[in-house]
């Protein structure tokens, strides 16, 4: 299963290479005006559904649809989207009218500044979010001010330039986190939190799934209970209490959407794709499907 690279985006995007001079030396960025990629390339913008390489942070002027693998996004006026490499979707733009800004990065350019930022480690890029913000007339105006400033900045000569690109990304992601609900935001730093935090971080490290010879080697709550050195209880009571959600049913959940990103992104066949989740089966894996979406896996696939 390949990631859309950065040489893959330009290439469809206007079938150019990846230009040179935009910073590929501290990590790659660059920012684009919706409008005149329309305009210039007479394309109405599409984005097939796959995982990409690189970050992107979208201004969204028009109707637009965003198709994750269980769940679907309307747009009618304005958005804001934050785009990671760990969750893949597609792109419909559903009229002609289309206008906005993006920007795309690597986790490089972020880390390769004074603050060495560790983009995964932000709340807008966690696992799990659902980074598409509806946004108002006057949201709007603010983040395209932003926009502008980056494509202005982009162009020109100043010798500090990639410093002040990376201030305003962080003042998008900032801008975002601000959209998102409190509770999302403001954990409290004690020693059941840390424990949340080490269980996802440890669980999404399990995942993508690029292979079908790869198989999932945390499956159980015991198998996670061990690796954090704590006993399987605790670790459920601690889960249960922080989220409401018990070790199983993070479980459960990661590998359920999991499943349907195989499902519908690669081609491999069922049994392939029930190894690498780590069944023994085809029949369990069917079974664990099914009672969880109440589809069968060909029936999702198809």
């Amino acid at each position: 299963m390949d990631a859309i690279t950065l040489e893959d985006f330009y290439k469809s995007a206007s079938g150019r290479l990846v230009p040179e001079g935009i910073g590929k030396e501290i990590g790659h960025f660059n920012v684009f005006n919706v409008g005149d990629i329309v305009a210039q390339y007479r394309i109405k913008p599409f984005m097939p559904y796959n995982r990409r390489n690189y970050y992107k942070i979208s201004f969204i002027c028009g109707r637009n649809r965003a198709e994750y693998a269980d769940k679907t996004v309307e747009i009618d006026t304005y958005a804001l989207l934050f785009a990671s490499p760990r969750v893949p979707y597609k792109w419909h733009a559903l009229d002609e009218n289309q206008g906005g800004f993006f920007c795309i990065f690597t986790d490089e350019f972020l880390a390769k500044g004074k603050s060495g930022v560790i983009i995964d480690d932000l709340p807008i890029f966690s696992p799990g979010g659902f980074p598409v913000f509806m946004i108002d007339d006057v949201q709007a105006k603010e983040i395209e001010a932003i926009f502008t400033k980056m494509h202005t900045e982009l162009a020109g000569h100043y010798a500090f330039k990639y410093d002040l690109l990376r201030n305003y990304i962080m003042e998008l992601i900032h801008y975002g986190q601000k959209l998102q609900p409190d509770t999302g935001l403001y954990t409290a730093n004690t020693s059941s939190a840390r424990i949340v935090s080490l269980f996802i971080e440890l669980l999404e490290r399990q995942f993508p799934i690029e292979s079908p010879h790869q198989k999932l080697s945390l499956r159980t709550a015991k198998d996670y209970s061990d690796r954090l050195a704590l006993h399987v209880n605790h670790l459920n009571k601690v889960l249960k209490e922080s989220t409401g959600k018990t070790t199983t049913d993070f479980i459960k959940n990661r590998i359920t959407q999991e499943a349907k990103i195989l499902l519908k992104q690669t081609d491999w066949n069922i049994s392939e794709i029930a190894y690498a989740l780590g069944f023994e089966e085809v029949a369990h894996f069917s079974n664990f499907f099914k009672k969880q979406t109440s589809l069968s896996p060909i029936g999702f696939r198809s």
